[in-house]
C-alpha cells in the first residue's frame, strides 16, 4: 500500500467552520458593538450551510450566543447545527491558530501547529493552547489532534487538494517564526506533514497594513486545481501597484503539473479605508471563505463591492455568493477567511 497524506482543498466537504468568538479582553474590547455583529452575519450565514463550532473566554457570552443562534437555526428548519465551547483565547483569529487537517490511508488527522502571533507580535499562549483546550472537550468527536513542533498559521498557505500548496516567502521565511528553517527545509516539512510534493513560492504582494507578513490569503487563492485568483491593482499611483503587479507576473509563470499555466482571475484592489489614526487597512476581496454550497465574500461599502460579488458568482457557479461587509474587521487588520477556519467532513457533529 502507497501511504500518502493530502491537506484537502477548502471546497472540499466540510462539517463545520470554527469561530473564535470577540470578548472585552481582546482587541476588540473599544469596538465589540461593531464588530459582534459581523461574526453574527458570518455564523447565520454558516448556519444555513453546515455547523458552527464556536469558543468564547466568556462563559455567560458562550451561553448566550448558544441560545440565540440555536434559535436562528430552528426557525430555519436546521436545529442542532451549534456547537458552543467555553475556551481561553488571546484573539479572534481561528484561521492562523485553528487547526489544519490532513487526510491520511487511515483517515482524517487535525493537525495542532504552534502559533505565535505572526512571529511574537502579540500576546498568544492562549491562542497557541486552543485547539487542544477543544479536543479535549470533545469538540472534533473521534478525529485525532496531532501536535506539530513547527509555527504556521493557516492563512499563511493555499493547499489545490491534490498535492500542490501556494504560499509567500515573506511569511513563511520570517525568521521570528522557524528561524532555523530555510526553504529547503519548509519544503521538506510540508511535504512530510502536509503531503505537499510541490510548493510554489510567491516573493511578492503585500497590503498595507497587514501584520501577517502577507499571509496568502489576503493576495491570492486557488478557486479550483486549476484556477487562481489573485488581487490586482490598476493604478499606478497606488503604493501596492509595483508589488502586486510583479505578484501577478509571477503567477503567470507558475505551471500546473502538465506544464500548462494556470486560468488567472483578478480581483479589484477597494479603494483605501483607513482607520482614525489616518493608518491605511488591509481591505481585500481574497479574503473569502468557501463552505459547503456557498461562498462567504467580504465587502467593505466601497464602489468596487459589487464588481468583486460578480466574479464571484463566475469563479463558483454552483455555489450562492453571500457578501458580508466587513468593514469592522478591518480595523484589526484581517477580514473574513481570517476569523474562520472550516473543519472538513465527519469532525463536528452536535
Amino acid at each position: 500500500m502507497t501511504f500518502r497524506r493530502v491537506m484537502p482543498a477548502e471546497w472540499a466537504p466540510q462539517s463545520a467552520v470554527m469561530l473564535t468568538w470577540p470578548h472585552p479582553g481582546t482587541d476588540w474590547a473599544d469596538v465589540l458593538e461593531q464588530v459582534e455583529p459581523v461574526f453574527i452575519a458570518i455564523a447565520e450565514a454558516v448556519l444555513r450551510f453546515e455547523h458552527l463550532l464556536i469558543s468564547c473566554e466568556h462563559v455567560i457570552r458562550v451561553q448566550e450566543l448558544e441560545r440565540t443562534l440555536n434559535r436562528y437555526a430552528r426557525e430555519q428548519g436546521l436545529p442542532g447545527r451549534v456547537v458552543c465551547v467555553p475556551a481561553p483565547a488571546n484573539d479572534t483569529w481561528a484561521r492562523d491558530h485553528g487547526p489544519l487537517a490532513v487526510q491520511k490511508n487511515d483517515g482524517l488527522t487535525l493537525l495542532d501547529f504552534r502559533f505565535n502571533a505572526w512571529g511574537g507580535k502579540f500576546p498568544w499562549e492562549k491562542d497557541d493552547a486552543l485547539n487542544r483546550h477543544l479536543a479535549n472537550a470533545g469538540a472534533f468527536g473521534t478525529t485525532p489532534l496531532e501536535a506539530v513542533d513547527f509555527v504556521l498559521e493557516g492563512g499563511s498557505i493555499e493547499s489545490d487538494g491534490e498535492g500542490t500548496v501556494l504560499t509567500t516567502s515573506e511569511c513563511l521565511l520570517t525568521p521570528t517564526r522557524n528561524p532555523a528553517h530555510d526553504r529547503a527545509a519548509i519544503e521538506h516539512l510540508l511535504s512530510e506533514v502536509l503531503g505537499a510534493d510541490r510548493v510554489l513560492w510567491l516573493n511578492h504582494g503585500f497590503l498595507a497594513g497587514d501584520d501577517t507578513d502577507s499571509h496568502i490569503d489576503t493576495l491570492a487563492r486557488f478557486c479550483s486545481p486549476d484556477r487562481i485568483c489573485y488581487v490586482a491593482c490598476d493604478n499606478p499611483d497606488d503604493e501596492h501597484y509595483g508589488a502586486l503587479s510583479a505578484m501577478a507576473e509571477e503567477l503567470r509563470e507558475f505551471r500546473k503539473r502538465d506544464g500548462s499555466p494556470y486560468q488567472l482571475t483578478a480581483l479589484p484592489l477597494p479603494d483605501p479605508i483607513y482607520d482614525d489614526e489616518g493608518t491605511r487597512l488591509p481591505a481585500t476581496y481574497a479574503n473569502f471563505l468557501i463552505i459547503n454550497g456557498a461562498v462567504l465574500l467580504p465587502i467593505y461599502g466601497t464602489p468596487q463591492d459589487e464588481q468583486a460579488v460578480s466574479i464571484m458568482a463566475d469563479l463558483f457557479p454552483d455555489r450562492e455568493i453571500v457578501p458580508i461587509n466587513c468593514r469592522a474587521l478591518v480595523l484589526q487588520h484581517g477580514s473574513l477567511h481570517c476569523v474562520t477556519m472550516q473543519i472538513p467532513e465527519g469532525v463536528v457533529a452536535p
